[in-house]
């Protein structure tokens, strides 16, 4: 049965069989996270794992943001990181970088392609020299032209 929620998008209901201490489990999250029902947890809970499936396809323009968290002291680092965020210019959308306490820095980089390209990048970031840690997050989501050619032209057209 389909409805519709406070003039929001159109929701299906459906009925769901759980274990009683699975049950209890997600009523225990539902409360500590603050999540307004069930349903509201369990939506989040199937986007977030069909987004993971998208990106484990690599098919998918997603966007995204890959965070990481390196020493600055390495020799070169900042410099392969900013040499790779060039060498990705169409992905790479944006970055910021928080220099932190003892010589360590963290950066956030806001990326946008096929989900298979978006993980390689993350990847050969993740694993330069003097990367501590580092993590992609992706939304099954699109950011919008920032210059839009509304006469049809591309760019390359573009006088």
């Amino acid at each position: 049965m389909s409805e519709k929620h406070g003039g929001a998008r159109q929701v299906s209901r459906i009925s769901m069989s759980l274990p009683e201490e699975l049950l209890a489990e997600l009523d225990a999250m539902v409360a500590d996270r603050g999540f307004a029902s069930r349903s509201q947890a369990i939506t989040d809970m199937l986007h977030q794992s069909l987004v993971e499936h998208r990106r484990r396809l690599g098919d998918d323009v997603m966007v995204g943001i890959i965070t990481l968290f390196y020493d600055n002291t390495v020799s070169g680092l900042q410099k392969r990181l900013a040499d790779l965020q060039f060498t990705h210019i169409d992905e790479v959308i944006s970055s910021l970088h928080v220099h932190l306490i003892h010589n360590q820095t963290m950066e956030a980089i806001l990326v946008q392609g096929p989900a298979r390209k978006l993980q390689a990048i993350s990847d050969e970031m993740i694993t330069c020299r003097g990367v501590i840690s580092g993590k992609m997050h992706l939304i099954a989501a699109l950011i919008p032209p920032l210059h839009p050619f509304h006469d049809g032209t591309s760019p390359e057209g573009a006088e």
